[in-house]
């Protein structure tokens, strides 16, 4: 599945941010902790390469605890880049964010240092800046893309914050990243449908966390397959049709949903180690792709010699 969400507000927001970035001194990015990878723009990457960044792991109770320790001790490998893992609905981590802000750039005389907080949406990153800030100044929801454009958040402590919109990008290379950020809900759900995101995530809770499955539906044995899964959590949820057939849209929809608010139990959807597997097949379909892309371009300026050729004759 190919799933393209690109809304104009992005592009323009992705113009703003690189116009801002020569102002910034930091870069806080904001990610979610089941999915690190997915959930990281490689445009923002690809923007702060010589900024300090810290790599803010959002949603720590929704995700499985030891592979998010496997995200943390990979982003702290890299150059310039510290981490942290936080639950922002029952904790405030503003006292720890910013004592890392100063660590990583001190604060100069007579100068705000300006801290750039940016990720995708639905990461929680205008829960973040309303903590920082102590008070409502980001809106809020659990629909991905709320904040539309850059705002100025000035702390009163020699930082001031730059919120910036939740942006995605052109084109996801990764066929698992669209499935996962759909999953997680960083995708509007009018952009796919929740069948095709609910068997994605059936089949990776079949295989990772049976014993959750297990527990959250009173299992003494696991289905087969993820339309077994799907149809079994249709009957206990009573999504029945004429002629007691399992109505699997609604199925669908309540298993991602509770999925989501992390009723199944804790996970992780990718590993540092998976990632680097996926990629290493990216690159190998992007190099065909390449290739097959050269092929049509020699057989279309091939066709147009000869078709000039004739028209001469």
């Amino acid at each position: 599945m190919a799933i393209q969400w690109y809304p104009g507000h992005m592009h323009k927001a992705s113009k703003e941010m690189t116009e801002a970035l020569p102002q910034v001194n930091l870069v806080v990015e904001v990610l979610d902790a089941r999915i690190p990878f997915s959930s990281s723009n490689p445009f923002i990457q690809t923007l702060c390469t010589h900024k300090p960044r810290i790599k803010v792991l959002t949603k720590l109770d929704l995700a499985d605890p030891i592979i998010t320790k496997q995200w943390q001790e990979y982003f702290e490998s890299q150059n310039n880049t510290k981490s942290l893992a936080l639950d922002l609905i029952n904790t405030d981590p503003s006292g720890q964010i910013i004592d890392l802000i100063n660590k990583l750039y001190p604060q100069q005389p007579e100068r705000n240092t300006l801290a750039m907080v940016t990720g995708i949406p639905n990461v929680g990153k205008s829960t973040l800046i309303n903590c920082l800030a102590g008070k409502h100044i980001a809106n809020t929801g659990d629909e991905p893309a709320i904040t539309k454009g850059q705002q100025r958040i000035n702390l009163r402590n020699g930082i001031m914050l730059l919120d910036t919109p939740g942006i995605l990008w052109p084109k996801i290379d990764n066929p698992n990243s669209s499935y996962r950020l759909a999953t997680t809900g960083a995708i509007k759900n009018t952009a796919t449908s929740y069948e095709d995101v609910a068997f994605f995530a059936a089949e990776f809770c079949l295989k990772e966390y049976p014993q959750h499955l297990k527990q959250r539906f009173s299992l003494s044995q696991l289905p087969e397959t993820e339309i077994e899964l799907l149809e079994i959590v249709g009957r206990q949820r009573g999504c029945l049709r004429g002629g007691n057939r399992i109505d699997l849209e609604r199925a669908s929809t309540i298993f991602v949903n509770e999925l989501r608010d992390g009723k199944l139990g804790p996970m992780s959807f990718e590993t540092p180690e998976v990632i680097d597997q996926e990629m290493i097949q990216v690159e190998i379909l992007k190099k065909e792709k390449a290739v097959l892309d050269e092929l049509r371009l020699e057989q279309k300026a091939a066709r147009k010699r000869k078709a000039k050729a004739n028209r001469k004759k």
